[in-house]
């Protein structure tokens, strides 16, 4: 390649910066989100109003004597945190044609409080159906659960989950030294444990279920806000526990957290060319024609719905059977040890004359390739070891250099993004980490502030354990609870990070980003073991960014009906009669669904409604939150849009006569005055289920 002035770009080139910037607009936006620290520091977090509903007794043979047990205070709660569902990025997949434009199920927040019995220590445990949480949906959650203590038991189960994850960087994994793989028999860690909580008297309480699989089921197209097969799976086990009330209800609670799922895909088919159909599993993940943005990894069903509920109902499967025997009691006092750490200034102590730091964040070129769950875009390839001058010379045209500092210290990444280095309009990335571990008995749990790979997870069990044990506490369960408290991109192993791909162009502290870790939550085990946890110095803690004001989303227009139409009117009917397995769908006049989005956080969309012939009345048997409805918002020009319901009939549904609500907010801006929403609702004609 010839010498290019870097001030002078073509026409085809100008396009392509300009997409770059855009693309830049949106990693901006959801990097500022994760830039937002709090400063509480008891709570770990991952990824409604609870109603009482009747307990469910254990036999004898499910549980073992109470000869020895430990009595904590648990409590457990459930909050709504779905949000707007409409013009809003959609995580995962940093595409900026991904915008929500509807809703296929609510995003729960599930909060879990255990307490010594005399109160004198607790530890609070929330696993949220989101990529990170705020500190409001942590208080609103937790708060429920706070309601709810009361003397309980801890049981733990683990087991094998099958079918149900692939490694979608086996190349990556194959780095690793060949007698560490050898030790397991498979490149993924396969392994859920729960913790079951019961009260005293027997009442289900609910668990928490550590599983290490992506929640990718839904791919790069899907433009409804869901929690995917792990929302799934608690979907399934809380209707099955609070029988007869809708999603969100109920006082059982059962979340599916993350675990070291870095480089775990669900997408069990693994990845093909899309447009030739043969295999593209190779270090590259590259397709002979089109090259990597055809390489994709697919699910095991018909479309990303039908793959969705496979892996979820797999997961739901594996959790109800551990759950129904788990039998080993969790006894042993709690405790929790924290730090603030500056990540980007970590001397790794390998031995006696060897050391090692960590870097300034950067992202490297293989960042921008994606994965085979969702590729990047441009010409952009995992496993880039070399930057690009053309790239290279937009990047510091728009961004800045990076310094010689930061590149020498991040090799053999090339830099695409110095974000370390880049502080408007705050710090791309965050240089204050907290790490933490809370132990509940034999369970340490170990909150990491990213993504782990399967091997980066191993060893930072396997280094904990070996910590506890060295000061004398054995039989720890060591769990890896994944993108906790802060989030930090991903975590792969030195020997992993020298190939880059996505994962290791992801690792932004650097190459030793693993080691660091290691030997931090070991100084936390230590501690914790030796019972010198008030002796940890606290660490820097961040700085707090307000950005509360903050938005990049289009201003919400003023509402407009179609001519000789209002709010709520319905376009397109429903047919008279359906069968099990059909789908009704059917679409009305609508609004914008951002109006009043806090409103309708713990209200719905819509509803299913079957007429009581005994009542004379509408009983509600499905909303938003069910898995079997779906709610599109289409929007049109001026002020103009439609949303279409489908309901996907189950094969349960009773027959009987049906109809389907629609409630909204439309907005109106009168002249010189602020604007007003007013609550409007659409129902459909009634039609019949028949029986099959």
């Amino acid at each position: 390649m010839g010498k290019r002035d870097k001030t002078t770009f073509s026409c085809l080139e100008v396009i392509l910066i300009v997409l770059l910037v855009l693309m830049t607009a949106v990693t901006v936006t959801l990097l500022v989100l994760h830039f937002v620290s709090d400063k509480s520091t008891s709570e770990i977090n991952n990824v409604s109003t609870s109603t009482s509903s009747p307990g469910y007794n254990f036999t004898s043979t499910q549980h073992p004597s109470t000869v020895g047990s430990k009595n904590y205070l648990i409590g457990v709660g459930r909050a709504d945190c779905t949000g707007p569902i409409a013009e809003i990025p959609l995580m995962g997949y940093a595409s900026p044609d991904q915008l929500a434009g509807g809703i296929l199920s609510r995003l729960y927040s599930r909060a879990f409080i255990v307490a010594e019995p005399d109160n004198s220590k607790r530890v609070v445990f929330v696993s949220a159906d989101i990529g990170m949480v705020s500190q409001r949906l942590r208080l609103e959650s937790i708060d429920i659960a706070h309601q709810n203590m009361r003397k309980g038991r801890i049981f733990i189960n683990k087991g094998l989950v099958e079918n149900s994850q692939i490694n979608r960087s086996p190349y990556s994994y194959l780095q690793n030294p060949p007698l560490e793989i050898r030790r397991y028999s498979s490149n993924t860690d396969k392994e859920m444990v729960m913790l079951k909580m019961v009260d005293v008297s027997g009442q289900e309480l609910g668990f928490i279920s550590w599983f290490a699989v992506h929640p990718v089921s839904m791919n790069n197209t899907n433009h409804l806000v869901n929690s995917d097969n792990m929302g799934y799976a608690s979907y399934l086990f809380e209707q099955e526990k609070n029988k007869g009330l809708l999603p969100g209800e109920g006082s059982f609670v059962a979340a599916f957290a993350s675990s070291n799922l870095g480089d775990v895909s669900p997408n069990t088919k693994g990845p093909h060319c899309i447009n030739t159909g043969e295999s593209c599993d190779n270090p590259q993940s590259y397709c002979p024609v089109g090259g990597a943005k055809m390489c994709m990894a697919v699910g095991p069903g018909t479309d990303m719905f039908d793959s969705t509920k496979i892996i979820g109902q797999n997961i739901y499967l594996k959790a109800k059977e551990l759950y129904a025997t788990a039998s080993q009691e969790i006894t042993g006092n709690l405790s929790s040890a924290h730090q603030w750490v500056n990540m980007s200034d970590v001397t790794v102590q390998f031995n006696a004359t060897h050391t090692a730091k960590t870097c300034k964040p950067a992202l490297g070129y293989s960042f921008a390739a994606g994965t085979i769950d969702g590729v990047g875009a441009f010409n952009f390839t995992q496993g880039a070891v070399e930057g690009d001058p053309f790239w290279d010379a937009v990047r510091d045209q728009l961004l800045g250099v990076p310094s010689n500092e930061t590149k020498d210290c991040h090799k053999p990444k090339p830099i695409l993004f110095n974000t370390g280095e880049m502080l408007l309009p705050y710090p791309w990335h965050p240089e204050i980490v907290d790490v933490q571990i809370i132990t509940i008995g034999s369970v340490a749990i170990l909150a990491v502030p990213g993504e782990f790979t399967t091997m980066s997870g191993r060893r930072l069990r396997e280094a904990v354990k070996s910590e506890f044990e060295s000061q004398g506490t054995h039989g720890m369960n060591v769990v890896i609870a994944g993108l906790c408290n802060i989030y930090t991109h991903y975590i792969a192993t030195y020997e992993e990070y020298q190939v880059q791909r996505y994962e290791a162009a992801s690792t932004i502290y650097g190459p030793h980003t693993l080691s660091a870790y290691i030997q931090l939550f070991r100084r936390l085990a230590r501690a914790i073991a030796k019972h010198e946890v008030q002796d940890l110095p606290k660490g820097p803690e961040p700085p707090f960014f307000n950005v509360t004001n903050l938005t990049l989303l289009p201003t919400v227009l003023p509402d407009v009906a179609p001519l000789n139409k209002t709010f709520g009117d319905v376009l397109q009917e429903v047919k008279q009669h359906y069968r099990v397995g059909e789908v009704v769908e059917v679409t009305f006049v609508s609004a914008n669904p951002r109006n009043w989005a806090d409103d309708m956080t713990d209200h719905t969309f819509l509803t299913v409604e079957k007429y009581e012939n005994v009542s004379r009345s509408w009983r509600v048997v499905h909303n938003d939150a069910s898995w079997e409805t779906r709610f599109y918002w289409s929007k049109g020009l001026r002020g103009h849009s439609n949303a279409t319901i489908e309901w996907h009939i189950p094969n349960t549904t009773e027959p009987g006569v049906y109809q389907i609500q629609y409630f909204g907010y439309r907005k109106v801006k009168p002249p010189l005055k602020p604007s007003v929403f007013y609550p409007f609702k659409g129902t459909s004609s009634a039609f019949e289920i028949l029986k099959l």
